[in-house]
């Protein structure tokens, strides 16, 4: 199997859909030998904030020394990054050898009575086997959807479970209240095990509260309102928390203080586990922390901006972070959202601070809403909304449309992040090469 072939294997049992359940994933890692079990994991649940935290908890173990593995969904670029050692993505040798072996216990599970694995929890099965094959001393793991019923949750030897900001999402799976996504959510937590949780809405704080409690869990509370001498901005940030002051983070928006908080609190419950991480491991690996699509600058004059604002507590925060830096100033918007998303939600909370809002169709994604669909939505409560036929199109357009101190961002669905940040380098490299032929 050479890599199109995986690449086309992936997507032929994409068609298999979302199974919640651990049934078929405990069979397939039963089959290669549970690697799960000779792993140790920080697990990660939670709406919004899973992805940077991961980030800035990896990034600290690197820092410390340790051989961390990184689980993340969903990825930016490109299909490796779902799974890597320190900062080197899975490689295309690593990953064609470990599919081939899981594809020869897929069509076994078939020919003996059970559902063919779908994409999700083949792709959870490979990073375990990969992370034993090389030996990690510790794996930090991002859940896809949920947690309870999740494949990461096939997992037994959790160190510390970490769940960040809970709110609403994935409703047809999760349910529709809080209360019961929180259910889902908090479902990562093993008994006696430490448990370490974002300061959580009142009713997802009730439901960690309980579940550590019947579980035996040491629960702590990282809220951010305890960092002190926070100041912000798009660049660098840097805060005091506890004993540790003027910590530096380089991810922008007054949430990531949130996460990176989140993130220390989970790194010194590691250290009660047995992790030595000393204070510089915990300065250089937030510093050092990077994490692709979260207001992420992609230019400066204009300034442009791609963030994978897609659900409604992304969206306040997003909003948050416009009424903030961005004060005065005029913006233009690239709008793409999937359908199932809370795309009228979405829509309220952040199209009062746009000037004009281009939408685009996300690419390659069945989920994708249509640009025009999006449009209409958009016009029912802003005059200046354009649809667009591609995300190149939106690229030249809004830069048409900007003047020199405007903003552009480029939120929504995560799915097509990856294909501006593309267009974007394509753009600035041919703009360099104009300027050298000068």
């Amino acid at each position: 199997m050479n890599y199109q072939e995986a690449m086309e294997y992936m997507e032929k049992v994409g068609t298999y859909g979302i199974v919640p359940g651990l049934d078929s994933i405990r069979e397939l890692c039963r089959r290669l030998g549970n690697p799960q079990e000779e792993l140790k994991f920080v697990h990660i649940a939670g709406t919004n904030g899973k992805g940077s935290t991961l980030a800035y908890i990896s990034s600290i173990l690197q820092a410390a020394g340790y051989r961390v593995g990184k689980y993340i969904s969903p990825v930016i670029i490109e299909y490796c990054e779902k799974i890597q050692i320190g900062k080197q993505k899975i490689t295309h040798k690593d990953l064609c050898e470990g599919l081939e072996i899981i594809k020869k216990h897929c069509d076994a599970m078939v020919s003996d009575g059970f559902h063919h694995p779908t994409p999700f929890e083949i792709e959870t099965a490979l990073a375990f086997w990969y992370f034993r094959e090389k030996q990690c001393d510790i794996v930090v793991l991002e859940t896809g959807m949920g947690g309870r019923e999740d494949a990461t949750n096939l997992i037994t030897t959790t160190q510390v479970a970490v769940l960040a900001s809970i709110g609403m999402d994935h409703m047809k799976f999760l349910g529709n209240s809080l209360e019961e996504i929180a259910t889902h959510k908090t479902g990562i937590c093993k008994p006696g095990c430490q448990v370490v949780s974002m300061r959580q809405k009142e009713a997802a704080q009730k439901v960690v509260e309980q579940t550590a409690a019947e579980l035996g869990c040491i629960l702590t509370m990282a809220d951010a309102a305890n960092a002190k001498h926070v100041k912000y901005g798009l660049k660098k940030q840097t805060f005091d928390y506890e004993n540790y002051k003027k910590l530096e983070i380089t991810l922008a928006g007054k949430f990531q203080v949130a996460n990176a908080v989140l993130a220390l609190e989970a790194v010194q419950a590691l250290e009660k586990c047995g992790y030595e991480i000393k204070e510089t491991a915990i300065r250089k690996g937030l510093k050092e922390t990077v994490w692709n699509g979260r207001l992420q600058i992609l230019e400066e004059h204009p300034l442009f901006i791609v963030d994978g604002a897609h659900n409604e507590d992304a969206a306040a925060k997003l909003a948050d972070s416009i009424e903030f830096y961005f004060t005065n100033k005029r913006i233009i918007y690239i709008m793409g959202m999937l359908k199932d998303k809370e795309v009228d939600r979405v829509i309220a909370l952040t199209e009062k601070y746009a000037d004009q809002i281009l939408t685009v169709t996300p690419p390659d994604n069945p989920r994708a809403m249509h640009a025009y669909d999006l449009a209409t939505e958009v016009a029912k409560v802003h005059p200046n909304v354009t649809a667009v036929d591609s995300l190149e199109e939106a690229v030249e357009l809004s830069h048409l449309l900007a003047g020199r101190d405007d903003v552009i961002l480029c939120f929504g669905s995560l799915s097509y992040l990856g294909r501006i940040l593309k267009l974007m380098e394509k753009r600035q490299t041919a703009g360099n090469k104009r300027k050298a032929k000068r």
